[in-house]
């Protein structure tokens, strides 16, 4: 079924790959670049954007497969497009079903030690029934009957079969629990780029609309840079009115006209100043609002950025988790392998187990066909192996899909970046601009202090006028005392009042006149002095509202600064995070390279180590035969060794009988020499003396043909030479010998590479923890985190999906090796009940055999021994 999807898969992949798709990329890029030409801002992402461009190319030239990965990743995520919403439901449940996860994987870690554990002693009962199974096969080549006990041990056998099987089935179905395990964790770790993609996308969409209200916040500060250049004109003016009017305050009489131009004027100024001011207004309530939706905009950004952070922590937290999970997987892997070295040798065991029942034809034949099957079952888990390598392929395309999608993420973050220098530069200008109103609003305090110090002064200046006025009117009074006296004078006088009448009359018209415009003058200054007192206040109002959007200001300025440092150290940080991303890319692409290497080679290996297990099959049967020789020629050497001990015995014996012989000769010859001396019989002496030695010389002829009997037996099948003949047995010895040494040496070579590896992938570990722990903002530590935990888990998928198919197939290799088993007990038990059985019936034919061939065995023996003589010793005849 496998084998279909896969096939279905990749047929899909090539029918949609095809140049429209890299032609319809051109285009695209063409027209983002159209796009990005007239933005300086975005320079920095546009020579980024060609270089990806370029790598593409490259990319698409060398390595087709890779843009079919591509699409295939594509294909994909239009497929999930369904899962996003799902995905969201997710995170808000997140610290529940990680909590939940924990534990499950806790507790199937749990099983799987205990699976473990059952699994070894599962071995260990194993290697139990295979040393039963020497026995018992020993006892079936000694010929010997089960007792009750061996009856006995054999059910127990049987019984601890059942439970290895039934625990195999267990094992089984927890390894089908962590596969779906495994797999709801491939679930969650997709749905979580899912839900960081839709960030980055609510990023990007923030930022957008901060873009926006920055212009218009620029817009505005322009606009009410204009409106305080207008009020600074205004106020030079109004102090050229005031100059005026301490002029008007000299010289009064003068004045009248010059009051009337300021009166126009001031009319004017404060028509231009209250639009001025209503203006003003108008544009410090937008700058409210902007700030308002400033700060809006600030807190929606910073509950996005701690949601970023949160999915960050959660990544970390599942990072940590899948690395102590590979850590167990590590381990698991390692069990494996020494449980794949104890199966060989139990296998190893098993074959040498199976020397004693080659002895007939029949055992041999069983043996070719369950040879044939181990051949044919080999081959499957070639073809198997082959599968495994296929789909471990397929997960790495999958890594390298997630760590493309990971690089269009940082693209995403890199734009991030540029709209953030973008608004970083827009923020200073603004800072500028402030910093520019501040000294405006400064200088406009200073001419406000200024202004009043004038009003001050012309206020002195015009109640000097109106003393002035006084003095006059006194005079005035004066003058009219003096005229009612020149009018007594007049009527005293008439013809001097005639004269002078005339005049009085022109004179008092011009007075009237005067007085009238003296009040006027009076009725004005008092209004000039409302709108004065009036202009004071407003102006005060304003000062008010300058000092608080002042503070508003500096409140606002505050956190742009505060927001542009943050962005500046997030794009430092994002810089070094990207020179990072890159050479752990050179470096994933090398060790990418080191591990198809490490296929290949042990592709070879794998070859080379499956015509050693030919090899092996075929000279362990060629043992068998050897071993059988072997056994046959020591039954014969200890027949031998047997004979010669006994030979060996019998003469001591007779060099002891010599040893008494010479002993007694040298006790004749000094009894001789004695008798010499004392008996004069010489004669009689001589001839004993020639008698001894006759019967010496006997003796000698004895021993020394007891010597050669020894020498030279005349029993050849007895006393045969020892030699061998089959000299290509110790040449298959050493062959055997040399084929195991390459075994081993090969071997300790994939072990060592294996180590190689693993220190490979430590070193790489510890330097992007040591690249984590590098000091910087909290925020780029996340991000870094982040995309080395998703790489991490990507790796750590691959390989826990790669573990998890071999752990599938030496699950299988185990219940294949249970199965081949059972079956060579029950084999046995039938051959051993068949051997029974006929030995049984053996003995019952031999006892009846015996009972009638004793009765004749003893007459014929007995009249043999009557018959014949028999010699013991030295050759005695013993009737």
């Amino acid at each position: 079924m496998a084998d279909v999807e896969k096939d279905t898969g990749l047929g899909e992949i090539e029918a949609e790959f095809s140049t429209s798709a890299f032609e319809a990329l051109e285009r695209d890029f063409q027209e983002v670049l159209s796009e990005l030409v007239g933005d300086e801002s975005l320079s920095k992402f546009r020579e980024e954007y060609e270089k990806l461009h370029r790598a593409l190319k490259k990319s698409h030239d060398q390595e087709k497969r890779l843009v079919k990965k591509c699409r295939e990743l594509n294909t994909e995520i239009v497929n999930n497009a369904a899962k996003v919403q799902y995905a969201l439901q997710l995170a808000q449940k997140d610290d529940t079903t990680i909590a939940s996860l924990r534990k499950e994987i806790e507790k199937a870690w749990a099983m799987v030690d205990v699976s473990h554990e059952k699994e070894l002693r599962a071995k260990d009962t194993i290697t139990q029934l295979k040393d039963e199974i020497n026995n018992l096969s020993k006892l079936v080549e000694k010929g010997a009957g089960l007792s009750v006990g061996q009856e006995n041990m054999v059910k127990e056998l049987l019984r601890v079969r059942d439970e290895l099987q039934r625990q195999t089935e267990e094992q089984g179905a927890a390894v089908k629990v962590l596969e779906t395990q495994l797999r709801e964790l491939h679930k969650q770790k997709e749905e979580l780029e899912a839900s960081h993609t839709q960030q980055n996308e609510k990023i990007e969409a923030q930022a957008e609309t901060l873009n926006a209200r920055n212009a218009e916040i620029s817009r505005e500060q322009r606009r009410r840079e204009r409106m305080d250049k207008e009020l600074r004109d205004l106020r030079t003016k109004l102090d050229k009115k005031a100059a005026e009017g301490e002029a008007v305050g000299q010289e009064v009489l003068v004045a009248k006209t010059q009051v009337g131009q300021l009166e126009k004027q001031l009319t004017e100024a404060r028509a231009t100043m209250e639009k001025y001011l209503r203006d003003y207004d108008t544009l410090y309530q937008r700058t409210q609002k902007l700030t308002e939706d400033l700060e809006e905009q600030m807190e929606k950004t910073g509950s996005v950025h701690a949601d970023f952070v949160s999915s960050q922590k959660e990544l970390k937290l599942q990072r940590d988790e899948c690395t102590r999970m590979q850590t167990a997987v590590g381990q698991m892997e390692r069990k494996v392998d020494r449980e794949h070295k104890a199966a060989l040798r139990f296998r190893q065991m098993a074959d040498a187990a199976k020397t004693p029942l080659l002895m007939s034809q029949q055992e041999v034949q069983s043996l070719k066909a369950e040879l044939e099957v181990y051949k044919r079952r080999e081959n499957t888990n070639r073809k198997e192996v082959d599968l495994l390598e296929r789909e471990k392929n397929l997960q790495l395309t999958t890594i390298q899909k997630t760590e493309d999608k990971m690089k269009k993420t940082e693209d995403e973050v890199k734009n991030q970046e540029r709209i953030a220098y973008s608004l970083e530069n827009e923020m200073a200008q603004f800072k500028a601009e402030t910093v520019k109103q501040r000294t405006v609003i400064y200088q406009l305090e200073k001419e406000r202090e200024k202004y009043g110090v004038e009003a001050s002064e012309q206020r002195t200046m015009y109640l000097q006028a109106m003393e002035e006025v006084k003095l006059r009117d006194m005079k005035y009074n004066e003058a009219q005392k003096k005229i009612s006296e020149w009018e007594a004078k007049l009527k005293q006088q008439q013809q001097l009042y005639e004269s002078v009448r005339s005049d009085r009359n022109l004179y008092s018209k011009n007075l009237i006149e005067s007085q009238d415009e003296i009040a006027e003058m009076k009725r004005k200054f008092k209004i000039m002095n409302h709108q004065i007192e009036q202009l004071k206040e407003e102006i005060s109002a304003k000062d008010n509202a300058l000092v608080k959007e002042h503070f508003d200001h500096q409140k606002v300025q505050k956190q742009r600064e505060q927001q542009r440092n943050e962005i500046s150290r997030m794009k430092r940080l994002l810089g070094q995070n990207d020179d990072i991303i890159h050479k752990q890319d050179a470096e994933i692409r090398r060790l990418a390279s080191m591990i198809r290497r490490m296929d290949e080679e042990a592709l070879t290996q794998r070859k080379e180590y499956d015509q050693v297990i030919n090899e092996r099959d075929i000279l362990g049967t060629q043992l068998i035969r050897r071993n059988d020789e072997l056994a046959l020629l020591y039954e014969k050497l200890k027949i031998q060794q047997s004979t010669l001990r006994k030979g060996e015995a019998q003469y001591a014996m007779r060099v002891e009988d010599l040893r008494l012989l010479k002993m007694k000769v040298r006790d004749l010859q000094r009894e001789a020499v004695i008798a010499k001396s004392n008996v004069v019989n010489v004669d009689g002496l001589k001839r004993d003396l020639m008698h001894k030695n006759k019967e010496l010389l006997q003796e000698k002829t004895k021993v020394k043909a007891l010597s050669e009997e020894l020498e030279n037996p005349m029993n050849v099948h007895r006393w045969r030479k020892l030699e061998g003949s089959d000299p290509a047995t110790y040449e298959m010895i050493q062959k055997i010998q040399t084929l195991q040494q390459r075994l081993i040496k090969k071997t300790e070579e994939v072990v060592e590479k294996d180590m190689l590896i693993q220190e490979k992938e430590r070193l790489y570990l510890e330097l992007k923890k040591i690249l984590a722990r590098q000091p910087g903002p909290e925020v780029a530590e996340q991000l870094s985190v982040y995309q080395s935990s998703l790489k991490e888990k990507g790796r750590q998928m691959k390989a826990m999906a790669s573990e998890l198919n071999m752990y599938q197939a030496q699950v299988n290799e185990y219940k294949y090796e249970i199965e081949r088993l059972t079956r060579e007990l029950q084999d046995v038990k039938r051959k051993y009940y068949e051997q029974k059985r006929r030995e049984t019936l053996a003995r019952e034919m031999e006892e009846e055999e015996n009972i009638l061939g004793k009765s004749q065995a003893r007459s014929q023996a007995q009249a043999a021994q009557n018959a014949t003589t028999r010699f013991t010793g030295g050759g005695f005849a013993i009737k």
